[in-house]
């Protein structure tokens, strides 16, 4: 009983090892704040380490935790109670003032898109993969695109 425990986190340490990066910056890009990406990181490995899904393949184990990191963002997200807000300009290290000024307009952008730029922009998955993802539809994906680019560009016009 013992090593099956044992053998069971070697697995599901594996996997945090080669996805950490992935899920933690998933989970603060939806979210917008450190706080909660923290809790989403925990609840994700912990569901994997519940469930101990068998995945196809390395994409498919990256695949079923971006999902699922969506899906608890966007749980989360639901909740009227969100606390301890850092501003996403604190938690994705930006190279210049540019880039900083870009980081803080999508920090404003509402959940469905800043999930959409993220995944598509941050993560490079393709307009298909991110709507098998999110179980949307991919003209979805391509419209959440769209109108982020175009929120995007309103606001830094207006800088």
């Amino acid at each position: 009983m013992h090593n099956q425990i044992d053998a069971k986190m070697d697995v599901v340490e594996g996997i945090i090892l080669r996805h950490k990066d992935k899920v933690f910056r998933t989970a603060v890009a939806i979210m917008g704040n450190t706080a909660d990406a923290e809790d989403i990181f925990q609840d994700v490995f912990l569901k994997l380490f519940e469930k101990q899904p068998v995945f196809d393949s390395p994409e498919h184990e990256a695949a079923w935790l971006i999902k699922v990191t969506a899906n608890m963002s966007k749980s989360r997200l639901r909740l009227f109670w969100r606390v301890n807000k850092v501003p996403l300009s604190e938690t994705i290290p930006a190279q210049n003032e540019e880039q900083s000024n870009l980081i803080e307009i999508i920090s404003v952008l509402p959940p469905k898109y800043k999930t959409a730029i993220h995944l598509f922009y941050y993560e490079g998955y393709s307009i298909k993969e991110i709507a098998e993802l999110t179980n949307q539809k991919e003209s979805t994906v391509g419209n959440q695109l769209a109108r982020a680019r175009r929120m995007l560009k309103n606001y830094l016009e207006e800088d």
